[in-house]
């Protein structure tokens, strides 16, 4: 029983020895679990996953194994009918149409309206421009367009919403991938540091050699070690919009925590708020007020962002812009407490530099970065490390 899950765990580089195995039946044996998908997706993960930088492997394996024996895991449904946000059919909307679309106004405005649909709606409505539905020309609903709405449900198309309406599920990036070009690793390395500081901890042997030839008895000479003095602070934007660049991220995270020993990274959605976090499984449960990240590492750390800076300008300007919670201050203020607490900081941008230019957010948040904002190539990362070289806390 299970064999194909421990041969397939073992495929995916997750150690599964036949002694886990034995452990994972003596506890289905027991009935230490109670009998359910999401207890025995626990057990399981217990029993095999040592390292949670592996924890994302498991979820492809066990998904890929048990496929559809957790249907409704991780999903919370939101209080709107589903019947209303059911699509029909894929619209086209064409830049002449989008064009003559309108915003409703305000954010408050904006979300004032929701407030009253959600109050009168009685019924599903498809391609119309005012009720909650679909494909149609509504700020609420999703699979229309809109220039400013609220997308409940479904897939992001056009990356306007000014708020999701959803419980999204973020994957932590795994460290442990390989690049698939080293020279990402040799740009980073324009950063690196070394300075010889503190106690002699290790032989000088050129020294040693040296003294004694020269005093005619053995002169042990020693050294502080070599070590990496660069600090660095890595923000990482996940989900939506970045989906597209997992790929990406994960070689610049895997070459980061390879060339940097003084590495610390916190994953942020869109825009800096008051909280991060560690583990995106997590991020609602276990986040880090940013606060606490400002006063715990010194002004001599670098700071990276890494996000695609695409999403509406009330997300970076307004309080309670943000489109998961209502945020008590704007990213904007956020941004300008790391400049001014990092003189060192840049932004990586996966998103083509001949695009920026179309989306008002990476305007704006280039202009928080003074121009600090370079594209995830070689050639933006090579820019990037060595402005973080030139500024000095």
């Amino acid at each position: 029983m299970f064999f194909n899950f421990v041969d397939e765990l073992r495929a995916a580089g997750i150690s599964a020895s036949f002694k886990e195995h034995l452990v994972l039946l003596e506890a289905l044996d027991k009935q230490v679990i109670e009998q359910t998908p999401e207890a025995f997706y626990y057990l399981s993960r217990a029993t095999f996953v040592k390292d949670e930088g592996l924890l994302d492997r498991f979820d492809q394996v066990f998904q890929r194994v048990f496929k559809g024996i957790l249907t409704d895991y991780g999903q919370t449904p939101v209080e709107v009918p589903e019947e209303w946000l059911k699509k029909l059919a894929e619209r086209y909307f064409s830049p002449e149409e989008m064009e003559q679309i309108k915003s409703k106004g305000s954010w408050d405005e904006i979300m004032e309206t929701l407030k009253q649909r959600l109050e009168e709606q009685e019924k599903r409505h498809q391609g119309g421009n005012k009720w909650i539905g679909t494909n149609g020309t509504s700020p609420y609903g999703h699979s229309g367009y809109n220039p400013e709405g609220v997308r409940i449900g479904g897939e992001s198309r056009h990356k306007r919403a000014i708020k999701v309406w959803e419980k999204r599920e973020f994957a932590n990036l795994d460290n442990s991938k390989e690049l698939g070009t080293r020279n990402i690793k040799v740009a980073l390395r324009r950063l690196r540091r070394f300075a010889r500081e503190g106690s002699a901890e290790e032989l000088d042997l050129d020294a040693t050699i040296e003294g004694t030839a020269k005093q005619g008895w053995l002169d042990v000479r020693m050294r502080p070690e070599r070590r990496n003095a660069v600090k660095v602070l890595l923000f990482l934007d996940v989900g939506g919009s970045m989906d597209p660049f997992v790929s990406l991220m994960e070689e610049l995270f895997s070459a980061a925590t390879a060339e940097f020993k003084n590495l610390e990274f916190f994953y942020f959605h869109n825009c800096l708020y008051e909280g991060v976090w560690k583990d995106n499984r997590r991020r609602w449960s276990q986040r880090t007020p940013t606060w606490d990240v400002l006063h715990k590492y010194g002004h001599d750390y670098k700071v990276i962002f890494v996000g695609d800076a695409a999403m509406s300008p009330y997300e970076i300007s307004h309080p309670g812009g943000s489109v998961e919670h209502m945020n008590e201050e704007a990213g904007a203020t956020w941004l300008q407490r790391v400049r001014q607490t990092y003189p060192a900081t840049v932004w990586l941008n996966p998103t083509p530099e001949r695009q920026w230019g179309y989306s008002s957010s990476t305007r704006m948040i280039r202009e928080i970065m003074q121009d600090a904002m370079y594209p995830l190539t070689l050639g933006g990362l090579d820019d990037a490390m060595r402005e973080l070289t030139r500024k000095k806390h």
